[in-house]
């Protein structure tokens, strides 16, 4: 009896410990890239996916972004869940042929301190595109996502940016319709989800501007076999009257935890890359930017 409770507890402990990674490769794809996307629109759609928006951020990398009535109702009930509802699938052309991909409904409950159940999401994914293996990093278990803090001075999933603030949630929602289709901040919008019944809209941003450019971050940082292109696009929240977002140390280094700080493909090559990710969605929010230096340096101005 006392072998058996022994052993009940190391198979216990090794399920608590379960690690999960960001992203889930599809099966493979013989067809041509434009088959291929189209082949994953209609499978998702099977599975009663809508389809709310594609992205091509580069040559021979196309995202398309899904939701359903699983994601936006649990949105209803945990606003965390907002980052949840839209999730991304690629197909990207690489010298070893088509991968497709998609983001691990799982490992982003937990990232984002999400308490619904996901397991039906990740079901109907699988269903659609298969599930070859997860991948993106080492893995890590649920407790040390919910915690996750890549490194010091780096933010947590809870120290979000606060982009603009207006009188209103329509007033909000208006300011963010407008800039994105101004291109301000060199923005620009691939969907749009709105959450009913909890003043809450999920905005995909496409960004070109500067450091914040996509195809130059994903140029350092996406250089293993295995493509993340599902990290793309980032999104901004309008939750009531404010616009909200990631702050984006967090959010690349969720989407990348095995990045190392230095090297040819760290961090440090893409340093001024948050801040300017930050002053784009400030001016996708309709907000205006004010250098943080700037204003440090100058309290009253």
């Amino acid at each position: 009896m006392y072998t058996f409770l022994i052993l009940l507890s190391v198979a216990s402990s090794g399920i608590a410990a379960e690690k999960l990674k960001p992203y889930i490769l599809a099966t493979g794809s013989t067809s041509d890239f434009p088959t291929t996307v189209e082949q994953v629109k209609q499978a998702l759609q099977r599975q009663q996916f809508r389809v709310i928006g594609e992205y091509t951020p580069y040559e021979q990398a196309h995202i398309i972004v899904v939701t359903n009535d699983d994601l936006i109702a649990l949105a209803e009930r945990e606003p965390n869940a907002a980052y949840l509802s839209a999730q991304r699938v690629s197909v990207t052309q690489t010298r070893s042929g088509l991968q497709v991909a998609y983001t691990n409904p799982l490992y982003y409950a937990h990232a984002y301190r999400v308490s619904g159940d996901v397991q039906s999401v990740s079901e109907k994914l699988a269903a659609a595109l298969g599930a070859v293996e997860s991948f993106g990093s080492k893995g890590m278990t649920p407790d040390k996502l919910r915690k996750y803090h890549y490194s010091f001075g780096m933010e947590y999933f809870d120290d979000p940016l606060e982009l603009a603030r207006y009188n209103s949630h329509q007033e909000a929602l208006r300011a963010v319709t407008g800039s994105l289709a101004e291109g301000r901040g060199g923005t620009g919008k691939v969907y749009r989800i709105d959450i009913p019944r909890a003043d809450i809209a999920v905005f995909g941003v496409a960004l070109s501007d500067g450091m914040a450019n996509d195809k130059r971050v994903m140029d350092v940082i996406d250089h293993k076999e295995l493509k993340q292109t599902p990290h793309l696009p980032y999104e901004l929240l309008v939750v009531g009257r404010k616009v909200v977002a990631l702050a984006p140390r967090f959010r690349i280094a969720i989407d990348f935890p095995d990045l190392r700080m230095m090297g040819e493909n760290g961090f440090t090559q893409i340093m001024a890359t948050p801040e300017a990710i930050q002053k784009s969605l400030v001016l996708a929010a309709g907000g205006e930017w004010k250098d943080p230096s700037f204003a440090a340096m100058n309290p009253d101005r």
